[in-house]
């Protein structure tokens, strides 16, 4: 069972027929040690589930067709720091990299959780201090398998992710490829979204610089 929370009511991505361009997107996985990160990311790319994995920062390529359009994921799989005071760090050379984010904690794991929370802090902080405050976030709370040990509700889960405008979604990797099908494809359908809204935004503004430059044209002549 997924648990799933979208930030904001928006329409779906529809895919034209036809040849076009292939879409790229750069998400980065962010989160504690152990909470699954790895696992959730390589049971997305190959449907296998991993259940042990060293401390190895890694950057995966897959391409893959989704509603009949070419995609190329760029996955960053980052490690967490062991310094105490740096495990709630997203540099921005990440937050420049990135177009969209997975924050994964256990629900096993509380400290997992007080981490996401940091981290998700920091992000909206460097986003606004970068002017790209469009960069879609997806909270996950992995391993929902063991329900005999959680230790984080679900409920804490939504709220966290409503309070930071995030994505929220409830799975357990070691069970089942769709749940993480279903993060990936819904991250990459809200950064799809995010660049059609850039762009809408961006046009309008040239337009009222061009219609500024009219009115004030004809207001000096």
């Amino acid at each position: 069972m997924v648990i799933q929370l979208r930030p904001a009511p928006q329409q779906p991505g529809r895919m034209n027929e036809g040849s076009q361009p292939k879409v790229e997107a750069n998400i980065l996985v962010l989160g504690a040690e152990k909470v699954g990160k790895s696992a959730l990311t390589v049971r997305f790319l190959t449907r296998r589930f991993i259940g042990e994995y060293g401390d190895i920062e890694s950057v995966y390529t897959h391409n893959v067709m989704v509603g009949g359009r070419d995609v190329c994921f760029s996955i960053w799989d980052s490690t967490c720091p062991q310094a105490a005071e740096l495990q709630g760090w997203v540099s921005e050379k990440q937050l420049r990299w990135a177009d969209g984010f997975v924050v994964v904690y256990s629900i096993c794991d509380r400290s997992s959780f007080h981490l996401a929370r940091q981290q998700l802090q920091r992000i909206r902080q460097l986003k606004r201090r970068g002017g790209s405050e469009k960069a879609p976030v997806i909270l996950v709370g992995n391993k929902r398998d063991l329900q005999h040990r959680r230790a984080v509700s679900s409920e804490e889960g939504r709220l966290l992710a409503l309070s930071t405008n995030s994505g929220f979604f409830e799975i357990s990797a070691a069970e089942t490829y769709h749940g993480a099908l279903v993060v990936f494809h819904e991250l990459l359908d809200l950064v799809r979204d995010s660049r059609s809204a850039g762009k809408k935004a961006v046009g309008i503004r040239g337009i009222v610089r061009t219609m500024s430059a009219v009115f004030g044209r004809r207001r000096t002549e």
